[in-house]
């Protein structure tokens, strides 16, 4: 049988001056990703990179190019990390044809640096149009995913868009059961390294002189889910973060919170619980009770849809394999 020889073709991308740093990235560390993601050969030659490699992909590389310029020609600041998350969340895309979803993905929010805030996988798509279908939706999925931040971009859009009245987030103080009295300090004190996450995802996003003056006046309010007790939030858009270590009880207390005009985004991973024992999740609890009830939307993510540095999708198969290998085993 004569084998098939693949031909190899070469490509040339012209790059406007003004982001060929951001495309490249430093030290051509962008180069590196393209070559990885799209299985080509990558140099560059003046403001052009030059691409060699099979039809096909050469072509979906092209078919990045394009998208990636189509920001610039905006009037949007990409930097070399957007560019790169850009680059994992095509691939995903093209990998996951099956379920792409048609049409652009659209802007959420411009920061207030003037940086496009969009899905950059069907998957987030999903999440995107989940969150507006639904008055609950649970975001489930690994680090990386982009849950928490665009469930942040949601929130702030809908306040730009006077939707709500307010952004609430939450999230569990300490892993397990918010026992706060032997940390040294004032309360906020206590409680800020656990939600500085959601603090840097807010900062990033609106100017932070207009956050000091809404967190005075309660329009954006940052607190522990102990906190939420007692509470009934209407016209409001509210985040729980790191769900999966809430127990039964906080997230039925939770989750009974919600009022009118209100818009709830829960996200979690379930591999990472820090609770006592597992079983004690409430969110592994909520996935199980309110899976179909109207009203509640449910967004599963995987290791393929983490926007990060390739690595790291590896890192968490390797990791997922690992653990599924000890179950198997553990049952023999």
């Amino acid at each position: 049988m004569k084998k098939e020889v693949l031909k190899i073709l070469k490509l040339e991308v012209q790059i406007p001056q003004e982001a060929f740093w951001s495309i490249v990235g430093s030290r051509d560390e962008n180069i590196k990703y393209f070559e990885e993601i799209f299985g080509i050969d990558i140099f560059a030659r003046g403001t052009s990179l030059i691409a060699e490699g099979e039809e096909e992909s050469l072509d979906r590389f092209e078919d990045f190019m394009h998208k990636v310029a189509s920001y610039f020609e905006g009037g949007h600041h990409l930097s070399p990390q957007d560019v790169r998350n850009l680059a994992v969340g095509y691939k995903n895309e093209t990998e996951k044809s099956e379920e792409k979803i048609v049409g652009n993905y659209e802007t959420i929010l411009f920061t207030h640096r003037k940086k496009p805030i969009m899905a950059k996988t069907p998957s987030q798509k999903i999440y995107i149009e989940t969150i507006k279908k639904n008055d609950i939706t649970f975001g489930v999925g690994p680090a990386g995913t982009g849950k928490t931040y665009l469930a942040m971009a949601m929130a702030v859009s809908y306040l730009k868009q006077q939707k709500v009245n307010r952004i609430i987030l939450t999230r569990p103080a300490v892993e397990a059961g918010e026992k706060l009295g032997f940390l040294p300090g004032t309360l906020t004190e206590k409680v800020d390294p656990y939600l500085r996450p959601l603090y840097d995802a807010l900062y990033e996003m609106v100017d932070p002189e207009k956050i000091k003056d809404m967190l005075e006046k309660n329009i954006i309010e940052i607190a522990p889910l102990a906190f939420m007790r007692g509470r009934t939030l209407n016209d409001a858009f509210i985040i729980l973060d790191e769900a999966q270590n809430t127990t039964k009880e906080q997230m039925k207390m939770f989750l009974t919170r919600i009022g009118f005009g209100s818009k709830a985004v829960i996200t979690g991973d379930i591999t990472q619980i820090d609770l006592p024992k597992v079983s004690q999740s409430g969110l592994i609890e909520a996935l199980k009770v309110l899976e179909g009830v109207k009203g509640i939307g449910i967004c599963r993510f995987s290791e393929k849809d983490v926007v990060r540095h390739p690595v790291v999708q590896r890192i968490i198969t390797a990791y997922d394999r690992y653990e599924r290998e000890n179950e198997q085993n553990s049952d023999k």
